[in-house]
């Protein structure tokens, strides 16, 4: 089961890197700021060069892209923590709610022995604490790919354009079963929605059904696919300072991310196949604080 997995995961990013293929037009993220560093709110084709290849293309088109960013928190809370390991988990995931910035939605869902919502989305961070306060250890396992795929029909049910964020905080304890679908349809769900996962994977030695290799492998297949991050850690204590560097480094991307421009760009002249290496550079004094092709800025 785990090398089929394997390669259902290796084709499924493959598939990703065929997404920009042949094509006269392409599109283009791009983050710009003022010389004060602050997010520009209007941008002119002329603002920015676009080159393929060293050549430089067109802009033809600037739209902007002030989508909020959602962000999801799936704690494994079951035997792999261990239950006297579960304050240190509190501890972590409230130096990382306390590192966002204001205002930004948030869902907490624990794993174990099932996903459950223990906090509904809310802006509200007195909601998030209280609510992470209940967080009480379980016996059973957390579900670390059943949770990403709940999440992720969260998101596909989610209409409102946004830039999704999970942050799944598991053990290698569980997830012993795996269907194929879950997935690929937790692929398929994260390229409709620039959807950014981090991970952080703390290796038990208790109930570890499958040795952590179905966690691994997901958890860095789909932390490389939407260019997140991946953190595997042998101690439990290592969640109460990791846990804030995570928070940090989603609130140091959101303003870049809530605050876009979606250019289309027209290939240069005579460009044939798929599309070669893109770069950009602001002009006029803007500074170019981020390009994508999809929108997702994690770092």
């Amino acid at each position: 089961m785990r090398s089929k997995l394997f390669v259902i995961v290796a084709l499924v990013l493959c598939a990703f890197a065929r997404e920009a293929g042949a094509q006269q037009q392409f599109q283009l993220f791009a983050s710009v700021a003022d010389a004060t560093g602050k997010s520009v709110a209007t941008l002119e084709p002329a603002d920015l060069r676009v080159m393929e290849n060293g050549v430089e293309a067109k802009i033809v088109k600037v739209e902007p892209v002030n989508w909020p960013v959602k962000v999801q928190l799936l704690l494994d809370n079951g035997i792999g923590l261990g239950g006297g390991n579960i304050q240190i988990l509190k501890d972590g995931v409230t130096g990382l709610i306390n590192s966002l910035p204001d205002n930004l939605e948030v869902t907490i869902v624990t794993t174990a022995p099932q996903p459950r919502t223990v906090v509904r989305p809310t802006t509200d961070k007195a909601m998030m604490l209280a609510g992470l306060g209940l967080l009480a250890p379980d016996s059973g396992a957390g579900r670390f790919v059943e949770s990403l795929n709940e999440a992720t029909q969260r998101i596909e049910k989610d209409k409102s354009d946004q830039f999704p964020v999970i942050i799944s905080v598991a053990t290698s304890s569980g997830d012993a079963n795996v269907m194929e679908r879950d997935v690929k349809n937790i692929f398929a769900r994260i390229q409709k929605k620039p959807t950014t996962v981090h991970v952080v994977l703390l290796n038990s030695t208790t109930g570890s059904a499958s040795g952590g290799a179905n966690q691994t492998q997901v958890g860095m297949a789909v932390t490389e696919a939407t260019r997140g991050r991946f953190e595997n850690i042998a101690a439990p204590t290592r969640l109460a300072t990791l846990l804030p560097e995570i928070g940090k480094q989603v609130a140091g991307s959101v303003d870049k991310m809530s605050n876009q421009f979606r250019l289309t760009v027209e290939r240069p002249a005579g460009a044939k196949g798929d599309i070669g290496q893109v770069g950009a550079g602001a002009r006029g004094g803007l500074v170019l604080r981020g390009l994508s092709m999809d929108g997702r800025l994690p770092q």
